[in-house]
């Protein structure tokens, strides 16, 4: 195995984007080998790689770990962005499962026909701003603090931006109403590794576009329509 961690996935964002943010933030330096056919997929199943027979998958520290919460919840820990005890890390744990529900439905988007994405563009929106959104601001109003967990930066933090960035692509402005998250997003995207994974050229994936969305059913043979929520 490659001294640095390599990626298995799709040349596009999907569900391993945010493990190249954690790794990136972690300051950690990752290779990817992109599926584009299936035959490579096969041969990643026929190998034993993929225990649920799923990607993402990660190879690192001589292990080929797979499910995408498994595997940054280790790169969470191994890098010292889990929080200082049992009551941190349930926090962060509470606050990463709330930025995930999001960005469930951010991650269905590019699937779905023009008329549905209508329909999913303002449920994304109507969710994060009266469901999620209030909930990380509250958070920092109460307690004042730069971070969410313990006045630290932590995967909650790099998850809660990731998820920010991702609905404002989808409505520029969903912040105006959450001037604690736009401080908060400010800082956040100045810690140096994060900025350096938001300038042009970096390992960050951009929207998905048809190109990615046909990459994708092509290799998993997805033939069926995705219905909105």
């Amino acid at each position: 195995m490659s001294a640095k961690p390599k990626l298995y996935y799709f040349d596009g964002r999907g569900k391993m984007e945010s493990i190249r943010w954690l790794l990136a933030a972690a300051g950690v330096e990752f290779e990817e080998e992109f599926l584009e056919t299936q035959d490579q997929y096969e041969k990643l199943l026929q190998g034993g790689s993929l225990l649920f027979q799923q990607v993402p998958m990660v190879e690192m520290d001589g292990m080929r770990m797979v499910q995408t919460r498994a595997i940054l919840s280790y790169i969470a820990a191994k890098y010292n962005l889990y929080g200082k005890d049992l009551k941190e890390r349930a926090l962060i744990d509470m606050y990463v499962g709330g930025t995930d529900d999001l960005m469930g439905f951010i991650l269905l988007f590019p699937f779905l026909s023009a008329e549905d994405k209508e329909k999913q563009r303002a449920l994304i929106v109507q969710k994060a701003t009266s469901r999620y959104f209030p909930v990380y601001e509250k958070v920092l109003k109460d307690h004042g603090q730069d971070f969410l967990v313990g006045n630290k930066f932590s995967w909650a933090d790099v998850h809660l931006l990731e998820a920010i960035l991702m609905v404002e692509e989808k409505k520029s402005d969903v912040l105006s109403g959450f001037p604690q998250l736009q401080a908060f997003k400010a800082r956040i995207s100045s810690i140096p590794a994060i900025k350096k994974f938001l300038e042009p050229g970096s390992q960050r994936k951009p929207v998905p576009d048809d190109k990615y969305v046909e990459t994708v059913r092509r290799v998993l043979c997805m033939y069926y329509d995705v219905k909105a929520n």
